[in-house]
């Protein structure tokens, strides 16, 4: 080589060695770790600031919604309403072991960790960046973060939110109140959220009864809660879910919280078969809605908000006797009943509530063909007329009140009246002439055959005796809602509007000796986390005198005896030798029927409305529109359809079957229980024939009752309020000094009385 090429060569290398001396100093291994220091302190910087401003939200919506629970007085399952099937439960309702299970499952380290699994969501960082799909590896802290304060998105920033406020959980929250909130907020299939509807879900029981295995199974599928789901899952979804299952219990063992020798002992269970939600068809629509409704009076929220969940609400409904008096509507009624081809018979609606009168429990309610044909409750509508099953508040009110007779005689059950037909009521400020039914005239009658026979002139006129202020004022004392209603003689025809609900209370009230009796549908009420709600006593003071009730139950006992329930009643199984006591009733145009009775222990008060399934014209050529009120006559292909027809023959069979043993009536009354009536000194009007139709109509004055069955007797036509049912330039009434009037003797008085007297506010000189 020459001198040139030497040079050369010496030139090239130094260029070499200043490259190489360059990229050497460029990158030194202290620069190299400066730029890293670098990178970790503005990462944990801006990780710093990020926690900072980052708080912890309030949870969301979705995940604060619950169901409200409703259920029988027994303690099952009536329905679950809400958009979202859950139900918080506290940590300390689920045992200890099926605790373990989630944590065995899904975060081992959970009772000593910071709530964050580094590790794992660096890898589901990486994994979300660069597109390689959705992966977890969350704390037990992490995931109830997700769920409670945030959403199921998979993005860096939901990530990195998810960090930061699982570290503040984990600061400001213990561990059982982390596990408490993961297991109730978790999807596990079936439609349940949360651990309690989970458990009714797969294993149909409460999450306070569930066992180690079946805790498992549960822990187990919030990995994968469709796939693992035994009922639907494939051969593989079972292979994994028993392995899943497995690896839960083995690692319990591991962690002892399981004893090893029990462990092998624990056999893979099958869950249930999934079955529908429990839902508001049938009755239990009409329960639901009772019931929501009187925990909103004891609450100063809006419906609304009570609707977003969280309560259990357990009812009085004793679920066998609800059953059984579905069974007796449609055994009794519904089965007699063709609405497909016989349209009056779609027009046919009835409503029941049945109370318990010694503690005012609503134990059973029927409110009609369910919510899809008919949404309102007919055990709680109050627009049909109770008719003569409001006779009774009238005796009561007489007998409460020593009330007297024209001719100035107490009225009692062996008071005698006249109980012609038509006859102008004697003492009051307005005409009042009410008819008997077909216009049936019974002459001089005690107050236990009127009873029995529920003759309208009698108590039109014991009324009028009593005072129609008092007499009303005694059936808001008893529980009907009176307020607005005057107190005018066609009130004693029972023409205002009455719920099976009132009238089983107002019973219930005599039954238990005049003690206030209110039906109270709901047992108890409780929002997870508050203290039980207060409900209104349903035992009230004594409103009535005992004496005076027990003397309203000794004459009812009668009606059943020997008056217009007796046949519906007493050929009932069971029921010829018990102490019954009840009324029934037919209103104007026989657009209601009614029965109401009881025995020592059960109210039960049935009613049957007529009401218009359409729009149509009617036989007189007007204009019958949906809901219209319209007669029940020809129901059922028969006749009049009277309180001691459907309505009495509903009663008998569901008391019957519901009764128990009752016992018998403890009466505190001089009257006897079941006075004997004695024989009648006036024989019927020599025209009042039998007739053929055991329940006559009252559009048909012609038709005569039968003498086998002894018929409701109410008027024709029951006036307005205000307004009397004759008119006196046709109807006047007769000279006082020839007028019959009330007596406790057999004869009728020449002289009913001209003055007033206590009881009779109404009275006035003749």
């Amino acid at each position: 080589m020459g001198r040139a090429d030497a040079r050369r060569a010496q030139r090239r290398g130094a260029r070499r060695a200043t490259k190489s001396g360059g990229i050497r100093r460029l990158f030194t291994w202290r620069k190299i770790l400066g730029t890293v220091f670098g990178i970790c302190l503005l990462g944990m910087g801006a990780f710093a600031v990020l926690y900072m401003v980052v708080d912890v939200p309030e949870g969301n919506a979705q995940a604060k919604l619950q169901s409200n629970v409703y259920k029988y007085s027994d303690g099952t399952v009536l329905a679950r309403t809400g958009k979202v099937n859950r139900e918080i439960v506290d940590l300390a309702q689920v045992p200890k072991e099926v605790q373990n299970t989630f944590v065995a499952a899904e975060n081992k380290s959970f009772y000593h960790d910071q709530g964050v699994d580094f590790k794992g969501t660096a890898r589901g960082l990486i994994n979300t960046v660069s597109g390689k799909g959705k992966q977890g590896g969350s704390t037990i802290t992490q995931q109830y973060v997700k769920n409670y304060y945030l959403d199921a998105d998979q993005t860096v920033s939901r990530k990195l939110k998810e960090l930061v406020i699982s570290l503040k959980v984990d600061q400001k929250k213990s561990k059982p109140e982390i596990l408490a909130g993961y297991i109730n907020t978790s999807y596990y299939g079936r439609g349940a959220y949360g651990i309690q509807a989970a458990a009714q879900a797969y294993f149909n029981k409460d999450a306070e009864k569930l066992d180690v295995a079946e805790g498992a199974y549960l822990a187990a599928l919030l990995q994968a809660p469709n796939q693992y789901d035994w009922a639907i899952a494939t051969p593989t979804g079972k292979a994994l879910v028993k392995e899943r299952w497995n690896y839960v219990l083995d690692n319990m063992v591991d962690e002892h919280w399981l004893d090893a020798g029990e462990r092998q002992r624990l056999k893979f269970e099958i869950p249930k078969t999934p079955k529908p939600l429990d839902g508001l068809s049938g009755q239990k629509g009409y329960i639901v809605d009772t019931a929501r409704a009187a925990v909103l009076d004891q609450l100063n929220i809006s419906g609304q908000e009570f609707d977003l969940g969280g309560y259990t609400v357990t009812v009085n409904i004793d679920r066998k006797k609800q059953q059984q008096l579905e069974k007796s509507v449609q055994t009794k009624l519904n089965s007699k009943l063709d609405r497909k081809h016989r349209k009056l018979d779609q027009d046919i609606q009835a409503g029941a509530v049945s109370v318990n009168p010694k503690n005012g429990a609503v134990v059973a309610l029927y409110g009609g063909r369910g919510q899809a044909e008919k949404y309102s409750s007919n055990a709680s509508r109050t627009d049909y007329q109770p008719a003569s099953t409001f006779k009774p508040v009238i005796l009561a009110a007489a007998l409460d009140q020593e009330s007297l007779t024209q001719d100035d005689q107490q009225i009692t059950a062996n008071t005698r009246y006249d109980g012609t037909s038509k006859r102008p009521v004697v003492g009051s400020d307005r005409a009042f002439a009410p008819e008997n039914e077909d216009d049936r005239d019974y002459g001089s009658v005690t107050v236990q055959t009127a009873m029995n026979k529920s003759i309208n002139s009698v108590f039109a006129q014991m009324g009028v005796d009593v005072g129609m202020d008092r007499v009303m004022q005694t059936a808001g004392k008893l529980g009907m809602n009176v307020k607005g209603l005057p107190a005018v003689p066609a009130q004693t025809l029972g023409s205002m509007g009455a719920s099976p609900m009132e009238m089983a209370g107002i019973y219930a009230t005599l039954d238990n000796h005049g003690k206030k009796v209110t039906p109270q549908i709901v047992k108890s009420a409780q929002k997870q986390g508050d203290p039980p709600l207060e409900m209104p006593a349903a035992i009230g003071d004594q409103v009535i005198d005992r004496k005076a009730a027990d003397s309203v139950t000794s004459v009812l006992t009668g009606v059943v005896d020997d008056g217009t329930a007796h046949t519906a009643v007493r050929t009932a199984e069971g029921l010829a030798d018990q102490q019954i006591a009840g009324k029934t009733g037919t209103s104007d145009d026989n657009k209601s029927a009614w029965f109401t009775g009881y025995t020592p222990n059960l109210v039960t008060s049935v009613g049957l409305f007529g009401e218009a399934a359409y729009d149509r014209t009617g036989a007189d050529g007007k204009k019958v529109h949906k809901y219209d009120q319209v007669s029940l006559k020809g129901a059922g292909g028969g006749g009049r359809v009277n309180g001691g027809g459907f309505p009495a023959e509903i009663w008998a069979d569901f008391t019957s079957h519901a009764m128990g043993d009752p016992g018998d009536f403890v009466l505190d009354t001089d009257m006897g229980a079941a006075v004997t009536p004695p024989p009648d000194t006036t024989p019927p009007s020599p025209s009042d024939e039998p007739s053929d139709d055991p329940s006559p109509s009252q559009d048909t004055p012609s038709e005569k009752p039968s003498s086998d069955q002894p018929t409701d007797t109410e008027s024709p036509e029951t006036p307005p309020p205000g307004t009397p049912s004759g008119d006196p330039t046709t109807d006047p009434p007769t000279d006082p000094s020839t007028e019959p009037g009330p007596t406790d003797s057999p004869e009728l008085p020449l002289d009913p009385g001209a003055d007033k007297r206590p009881g009779n506010d109404n009275a006035v000189t003749h």
